[in-house]
């Protein structure tokens, strides 16, 4: 009986890290999606320091981090008119694609927007490997 058990428990833990893993874009895969121009909206949360500082070419400024409370997701509805009125993939850019991304993740999908046309981007804009890409300013 005990094994049932562990066996359970380990294919529930298993199944929930897949689940969690689908919702993620590696910045390689991002990447290609960039280079290739294929369609992509890109929510940035950062505060509006950091995205002054750096962000991706494209992307919708809304400084919704942490994403926490009610006024930091209101500042996700500036880019709901746009996620809405298209059907491309949505990447939700954070400083570090952790807890911030994720509360803007639920956030969206709470006002409608399916899973599965987001994803978060893996390490954020802190692990971002190609610099090069960074644009600086608004």
């Amino acid at each position: 009986m005990l094994k049932k058990i562990v066996l359970s428990l380990v294919l529930t833990i298993a199944s929930a890290t897949v689940a969690l893993a689908a919702n993620y874009i590696e910045p390689q895969e991002l990447k290609e999606l960039l280079d290739k121009k294929k369609p992509v909206i890109l929510v940035d949360i950062q505060p509006a320091a950091d995205f002054e500082k750096q962000h991706l070419p494209g992307s919708i400024e809304t400084n919704a981090f942490p994403g926490k409370t009610d006024d930091e997701k209101a500042h996700l509805d500036k880019a709901l008119a746009v996620i809405k009125s298209s059907k491309d993939p949505v990447v939700v850019v954070c400083p570090r694609g952790k807890s911030g991304a994720k509360n803007s993740y639920n956030y969206l999908e709470s006002k409608g927007i399916s899973e599965e046309r987001m994803q978060i981007l893996e390490g954020g804009i802190h692990e971002w490997p190609y610099k090069e890409l960074f644009v600086k300013g608004r």
